[in-house]
């Protein structure tokens, strides 16, 4: 497994298209945020801001790029030569998703930590921690679920429209206007619960157990994505 992550790191940093997506997009969109609040501060809400340049670096560098990774991976038949060894299915996904994984946990928190500095501190640190982590974790069972119906890397750049736009308009709507009116809406969608639960962490002031309740929603989404990804997920190209 560490053999398959080692390989696979090296070449992320080979390909300057992965890098630019994993690295450059989501930075520079975290820049213009927090350039945007230093020019009008108190405009924007710090734990929405918070919200979106998380779900953004996790979207763009952590699903979008797992799902190329994979669909690049079977077309040049890798995946097939891995599973014809006697390395097992979940040791292969591991070692291929660990480098992309590593690196956005890095990025979510340089982001999350400058944030801190130019601004505020996060009220709940560790359950920001905990929001951040069960968001990758959904981020990776859809990330495996679209890589199923995803032809080749090419073909990722539209498969992967759908839910990386879904899923940061949720995040952005959850963040800027709350949950006081279609609360149940905004928490049962993808990103809705885990971006009112980055809120919750960074502003403070609503009580622990209610913020843990949140989680169930972003759980049970990584539920559906999985049994979605072990139904149409293939090893082999798609013809």
């Amino acid at each position: 497994m560490l053999a398959i992550a080692r390989s696979e790191l090296i070449q992320i940093f080979r390909n300057r298209l992965v890098l630019a997506t994993m690295i450059i997009v989501p930075l520079a969109g975290s820049a213009l945020y927090m350039y945007l609040n230093d020019r009008a501060p108190g405009l924007f809400d710090l734990g929405a801001i918070a919200s979106v340049l998380m779900f953004l670096v996790v979207v763009m560098a952590l699903y979008t790029t797992a799902v190329t990774t994979l669909a690049s991976r079977r077309q040049n038949l890798f995946l097939k030569r891995l599973r014809s060894t006697a390395v097992d299915d979940v040791s292969i996904l591991t070692g291929l998703l660990l480098p992309v994984t590593a690196v956005t946990v890095v990025q979510v928190a340089v982001v999350l930590a400058v944030l801190s500095v130019v601004a505020d501190a996060p009220a709940d640190p560790l359950l920001l921690v905990a929001a951040v982590l069960t968001t990758m974790v959904m981020m990776l069972g859809f990330a495996l679920a679209t890589a199923g119906v995803t032809t080749s890397p090419e073909h990722a750049q539209v498969t992967t429209l759908p839910i990386m736009i879904g899923v940061l308009a949720v995040s952005g709507w959850v963040g800027f206007t709350g949950t006081e009116e279609l609360t149940l809406v905004k928490r049962l969608l993808p990103g809705g619960s885990a971006s009112e639960l980055v809120v919750n962490a960074w502003n403070g002031g609503v009580p622990l157990a209610d913020s843990l309740f949140l989680l169930a929603p972003t759980l049970a989404w990584v539920v559906v994505a999985v049994a979605l990804a072990s139904r149409v997920f293939r090893w082999e190209p798609r013809h």
